[in-house]
């Protein structure tokens, strides 16, 4: 059976993790906000309705694609084609090329940053593997100018924050919808961990500073998961409403 990544790479292990994901999540969701484009996402009234949901949705299918058989991953993307066509039709006009690519680019991003927060340096060999992975999802929806290989990916990466970003209305909409359904406690989380993994143009456009107290906690966490006591912290920091979900994510030991 052909899987859309191979059952030895290094994705599956970084997609295979609620740690990792979680992670993903928390950097994406400050990104997002940034991104120059999110008005389509306010377009439905789905993003600022359960923002947590909606990127949550987001993170399950890209999971769903890296750990799919190929035919299945293939009809997992051309479904997130599709549904985005439908949106375009409904709004009179369509999703700028470099709006898909950000999304794409995050994706990369976080799973490398996250992965190495957690576990360890990733090899170059594996860092083109992750870009390989990702650069196959957007060559299925038709995406323009991708780059060739990771380092090209890292160069057009910076090009691209620093053109496509910017903190705007919706950039404080959605925080402040982030705090109301999570909590200010598990809002304070979210954005301490965002501190750890987001680029430094996502964290200069935040006014985000560099000191931050979640680092110790980090070390005690990792220890943490050595003695199984990480079932613990985690059922503290989950909402409620997603801890079913996101149990179900942890499938790499």
């Amino acid at each position: 059976m052909e899987f859309f990544v191979d059952r030895q790479s290094v994705v599956r292990k970084i997609w295979g993790k609620i740690d990792t994901i979680l992670f993903i999540f928390a950097g994406a969701a400050a990104e997002f906000a940034l991104n120059k484009a999110v008005d389509w996402l306010y377009f439905t009234g789905r993003l600022p309705a359960d923002p947590i949901g909606r990127l949550f949705s987001t993170v399950m299918y890209a999971r769903q694609i890296v750990f799919s058989e190929k035919e299945k991953a293939l009809k997992a993307i051309d479904k997130i084609t599709s549904i985005h066509k439908g949106v375009e039709t409904n709004r009179g006009s369509q999703i700028p090329d470099w709006a898909y690519r950000d999304v794409l680019f995050m994706l990369i991003h976080y799973s490398v940053a996250s992965f190495e927060l957690l576990e360890r340096k990733l090899s170059d060999e594996e860092k083109e593997d992750v870009f390989d992975v990702f650069y196959r999802l957007g060559s299925r929806m038709s995406l323009s100018k991708l780059p060739a290989n990771y380092a090209a990916w890292k160069r057009q990466h910076e090009e691209q924050m620093q053109e496509d970003l910017a903190k705007s209305e919706f950039t404080i909409d959605l925080f402040k919808q982030y705090k109301k359904h999570l909590g200010s406690f598990r809002y304070k989380i979210l954005l301490e961990s965002q501190k750890l993994v987001i680029p430094e143009q996502v964290r200069k456009l935040m006014g985000f500073s560099r000191i931050n107290w979640v680092t110790p906690l980090l070390s005690f966490y990792k220890f943490s998961r050595l003695i199984h006591m990480d079932k613990l912290f985690k059922s503290l920091l989950l909402p409620p409403a997603y801890k079913n979900q996101i149990k179900e994510l942890d499938i790499v030991s």
